[in-house]
């Protein structure tokens, strides 16, 4: 290889080096990486993790006839109403908690969807959940009229 060939590549090399580095500065700042991730907000992985508890719970009791002789419960009402509560509970904190704040919308919908259709299959009110959708969507369109007048 000639010298001009050794430069050029050598050159070649730390621009190169010089782009992966700003390219982990970057991510680094972003927070892209799964670990930074986990790290700075660990309450996703909590709520995950207690749901996968109330779910290995629930079947045990099942498993073991302890809900049958606590009056006959159903295991997925049970199941959808513990993760339900669990995910408000997650909306609550990140509601409450500056470091763990980010938007929440979607998840409460869907924390009381299930809170509903929980309740609802244990109460023995199969028209529950419905009208839970109805009200949340009800007042979603309350909230986008009265956004819209304000603007």
């Amino acid at each position: 290889m000639s010298e001009q060939q050794q430069r050029e590549t050598a050159e070649k090399l730390e621009k190169q080096e010089e782009k992966d580095e700003k390219d982990r500065e970057k991510k680094e700042k972003e927070g892209l990486t799964f670990d930074e991730k986990v790290r700075r907000d660990p309450l996703s992985a909590i709520i995950w993790a207690a749901i996968l508890i109330w779910v290995g719970l629930v079947f045990l009791a099942e498993n073991l006839g302890l809900l049958a002789s606590l009056g006959g419960l159903e295991a997925w009402a049970l199941l959808l109403l513990g993760a339900g509560i669990i995910v408000v509970v997650e909306v609550l904190v990140r509601r409450n908690v500056p470091a763990y704040r980010r938007p929440v919308g979607g998840t409460l919908i869907f924390g009381l969807i299930l809170v509903a259709v929980g309740l609802g299959s244990l109460l023995g009110l199969e028209s529950a959940w419905p009208l839970v959708l109805i009200v949340i969507g009800v007042g979603i369109l309350v909230r986008a009229l009265v956004r819209r007048r304000e603007e």
